[in-house]
């Protein structure tokens, strides 16, 4: 199509579309004439006004203009051959022409295209220099349709998964990508039997699987977990989950990390709470959250905070000792922030409040709420010791000292989140430090003297 003019492909369009009027019994051929017709002009259009512009001005460097097109490339990409296209013109052409290199008319091992993006960058400085208005790019990389191109690739890979181990990662590797790169192919690979055949490197015995392949299935698991309908699918699948869980167990750090962020992607569907707390997965969210680097923390952190929005599993959560790591991390001033949002749910639990207290929480918590500046510690800071308050009442002793001492739950009161007030209300409420005491203060604000059981 890139060789006819713009009046030669309106005559074919003309002729495409009376023939498709005319004939009840027109043939699908006719009707893809037409549409081909259609994109070409469409892709003549875009690039109609650049073109004009530049040949009037000075002639466009070679290298930047498409081998196909002739235009100069608004979006370029690699082929698998190392050549670069214009993405529009080439995406077109392997869609027409079913995969075969527009050079050599082989057909290529697969279609997919990488970004020149220092061609890119190129094509813009000289753009800039030349007063050329270059458009945008026809061709929205994440939005990319699933051409036939694609399926024949998705098969071939899903198939490498069946042989060899070299072949496995790289197929894997590839998976991965596409899965990350590509709303369709998550769309695609979202069913029972393509999630059979992803896991197919793991049917052929019980040895560890190679690390690298691990890796980036967990990966593949992750991206197709985008979409909710997946979410689902994923979690009622008792192999994948049970692949998790292994490599929470004993991968590698970015390994267990990745596999926390798939849990915690599926955990966004209530159903997957459960299922993924009774398959076992919370003890070693639990130990990743003691064991791995920030980021890896950062995974678990996020799994168990969505999972403990079911009740059971704050139960589980807080038997695995999680309370006691926490603590420790916030005593190393490590994810403070994250940390005190997931004690704040743990701490709802009777058995919670107990191991807070065991283990020097309440003073942590004090220090930490005297001297913080981030709104959402002093938030959760006062939920927890709201709660010790009521279910400890020994502790009552310490936290009302450091209130005579330092104020602190009256400078909440005055300065804190509408959350923050509140809880901080309650505390004093429970400390029997009332309404009178807190009009003592100058700086008192009018919302500050309610009833001290409306923040309960």
């Amino acid at each position: 199509m890139a060789a006819f003019t713009v009046t030669e492909l309106k005559q074919k369009l003309k002729d495409a579309i009376e023939r498709i009027v005319e004939d009840e019994d027109y043939s699908v051929h006719t009707a893809d004439k037409a549409i081909r017709v259609l994109s070409a002009l469409k892709d003549l259009k875009c690039t109609a006004s650049t073109s004009i512009n530049v040949d009037l001005m000075t002639p466009v460097p070679p290298l930047f203009q498409c081998p196909l097109s002739g235009h100069l490339m608004t979006d370029p990409v690699i082929l698998t051959t190392g050549q670069t296209f214009d993405r529009p013109v080439i995406q077109r052409w392997l869609n027409e022409i079913n995969g075969a290199n527009p050079c050599t008319q082989l057909v290529l091992s697969h279609c997919i295209l990488t970004p020149n993006f220092m061609l890119q960058g190129m094509i813009s400085e000289w753009c800039r220099e030349n007063g050329v208005n270059l458009p945008n790019p026809v061709f929205d990389m994440y939005n990319e349709p699933l051409t036939e191109a694609h399926r024949h690739r998705l098969r071939s890979l899903l198939f490498k998964l069946s042989l060899s181990l070299p072949e496995q990662k790289a197929a894997a590797k590839e998976l991965r990508e596409l899965a990350k790169r590509m709303s369709a192919v998550r769309t695609v690979l979202g069913s029972t039997q393509m999630i059979k055949l992803l896991m197919h490197p793991l049917s052929s015995g019980t040895a560890p699987p190679d690390p690298e392949l691990q890796d980036d299935l967990i990966g593949t698991f992750v991206n197709l977990a985008i979409h909710d309908t997946n979410k689902k699918l994923l979690a009622e699948n008792e192999k994948v989950v049970s692949f998790l869980i292994d490599s929470l167990k004993s991968g590698q750090v970015q390994t267990r990390s990745n596999a926390a962020a798939a849990f915690a992607s599926m955990a966004s569907l209530d159903s997957n709470k459960h299922i993924i707390g009774r398959a076992g997965a919370i003890k070693y969210l639990v130990d990743l959250l003691e064991e791995g680097d920030p980021s890896a923390m950062k995974d678990a952190e996020s799994a168990l905070f969505k999972l403990c929005f079911v009740r059971e599993n704050i139960g589980r959560t807080v038997r695995e000792g999680a309370v006691q790591i926490i603590l420790g991390k916030i005593v190393d001033r490590i994810l403070v922030d994250e940390m005190l949002s997931l004690l704040a749910l743990l701490a709802t639990h009777t058995n919670a409040v107990a191991a807070l207290v065991d283990h020097g929480g309440v003073r942590l918590l004090l220090d930490i709420l005297r001297d913080t500046t981030v709104e959402s510690v002093k938030e959760n800071g006062a939920v927890i010791l709201h709660l010790i308050c009521y279910h400890d009442k020994e502790k009552r002793v310490e936290i009302k000292e450091e209130e005579v001492a330092n104020g602190t739950f009256s400078k909440i009161v005055q300065n804190g989140s509408s959350r923050a007030r509140r809880k901080a209300n309650s505390i004093l409420h429970c400390l029997g430090i009332g309404k009178s005491t807190l009009q003592k203060s100058p700086n008192s604000k009018s919302e500050n003297t309610q009833s001290p059981s409306s923040g309960a």
